[in-house]
């Protein structure tokens, strides 16, 4: 009895022989070759976007200074006052700057940049900088600056202004009857002109003017004392009028003139306006961008309200690295 095969024969290919495609199918697909090929792949690219070790530190070691950089140099030279550098002088300049570069990267390979709060003031104050893109305004419009005006006129009040003439009575002189002194003083000037010659002779010397032209609440205030400053705005013009008490002593004072304080119109205070607009969208711009910075971060502050700094001193030498300012 004949026996005959389950499944035909591959013409070529011996019985038990597997047929090539099928070996170079499964060979495809074996995990092996894929990791092989992907890793090749991976260290080609690796290969072409590194540069060999050697040339990237021939690179951090080098220091390139442009001709602008040297012009730079020189400018700077001419800044402060002198006359043009010559070549001896700038070659000074180029190693003092070569120096610098040199002492810089020296100092940050060390990681001396790293919790130096001079260095972290200067570099904050950099990107504070940075991070206000004053470019971006757009130039205002008129309705926009009139619109602005409208909403911060009170920061253009003009002070009012007094020009006055005054008789002065020391304390030096007359110690605690000198508010009498010139109360008794005040009959004898009544009704008479403040450029008399008998006016003149009535008082003591004082050490600063006895006119004063056009002045504001706060130039007296500064010279004479807030309560000088405050009473002789409430004054009548055209009069003698006092006694009024300063830091000096007591005065008798007239009024040639008061002008009231008031708000200018638009087109007065036009060019103070457009840069009163300017500074407020830069401090919108500012705040804009740094609460954008720091919504990026999680800031961690122990509680303030509990602390006691009743008891802090300031250690001799103490050298203050950190500006402080309350906002």
């Amino acid at each position: 009895m004949k026996l005959f095969p389950i499944a035909p024969e591959t013409p070529g290919v011996r019985a038990g022989e597997e047929p090539s495609k099928s070996r170079w199918r499964r060979a495809i697909g074996e995990p092996l070759l894929h990791f092989l090929v992907v890793g090749g792949f991976l260290f080609g690219v690796y290969h072409l976007l590194t540069p060999p070790q050697g040339e990237g530190k021939a690179n951090t070691n080098q220091i390139v200074l442009t001709k602008d950089d040297v012009r730079q140099l020189a400018i700077s030279w001419l800044a402060q006052g002198r006359s043009s550098p010559t070549t001896e002088q700038v070659r000074g300049l180029v190693d003092q700057k070569v120096n610098q570069e040199i002492l810089f990267r020296e100092a940050v390979a060390l990681g001396l940049d790293r919790d130096d709060e001079v260095v972290k003031r200067r570099l904050a104050q950099k990107m504070d900088f940075l991070a206000t893109d004053v470019a971006s305004l757009q130039e205002p419009t008129d309705a926009e600056l009139k619109a602005w005006f409208d909403k911060n006129s009170a920061t253009f009040a003009l002070p009012a202004h007094a020009t006055f003439r005054h008789l002065y009575f020391s304390t030096d002189r007359h110690g605690k009857e000198t508010k009498e002194v010139a109360a008794a003083a005040l009959p004898l000037v009544e009704g008479k002109s403040p450029d008399s010659s008998e006016v003149a002779a009535i008082g003591d010397p004082f050490m600063f003017q006895n006119h004063y032209g056009d002045a504001t609440p706060d130039q007296m205030s500064k010279e004479f004392g807030p309560e000088f400053s405050n009473e002789l705005f409430q004054l009548t013009p055209g009069k003698w009028v006092g006694p009024v008490k300063s830091g000096y002593g007591w005065h008798l004072v007239w009024i040639d003139s008061i002008e009231p304080g008031r708000i200018p119109i638009y087109a007065e205070v036009m060019p103070n306006v457009k840069a009163g607009w300017i500074d407020d969208k830069y401090r919108e711009i500012k705040t804009t961008a740094l609460e954008e910075m720091r919504s990026r971060y999680s800031v961690i502050v122990p509680p303030i309200e509990t602390a006691d700094f009743q008891d802090l001193q300031v250690p001799p030498g103490f050298n203050l690295g950190l500006e402080v300012s309350a906002q």
